[in-house]
């Protein structure tokens, strides 16, 4: 999926584990100028750099992808979550015309992850 906007904010990037990081932006767009959405990506492992030469106010294309999650609490709940994983951040100007494929999976991530943590990312 894509989408173009304005970043209006980015996070520094967080170590969740040894093995896994992630770096949080809020992307402005708009299909419809006066109703603006504010909406929060995730990068995640080598590509949280992608994010180092983008400032605040930058219009960007914003390849990425679509992820749900289902998690079991430690009392027995079963959780939901989603996330906007994007894989490929680049300067609007730059952007133009181009698509490139997902990169493969991360399966080798959910492994890292068993019901009895906290937190399932």
């Amino acid at each position: 999926m894509i989408v173009e906007g304005k970043i209006v904010e980015k996070y520094d990037t967080q170590t969740i584990k040894e093995t896994f990081k992630k770096r949080e932006f809020v992307l402005e767009f708009a299909e419809n100028p006066q109703y603006p959405e504010f909406v929060k990506f995730e990068l995640i492992q080598s590509n949280c750099d992608q994010l180092d030469s983008i400032n605040v106010g930058d219009d960007v294309t914003v390849n990425f992808n679509l992820k749900g999650r289902k998690w079991t609490d430690p009392q027995g709940q079963v959780k939901y979550f989603n996330s906007l994983q994007a894989w490929r951040v680049d300067p609007k100007s730059s952007s133009a015309g181009q698509e490139t494929p997902p990169p493969p999976s991360q399966e080798w991530a959910k492994e890292d992850f068993s019901q009895d943590d906290d937190l399932p990312f």
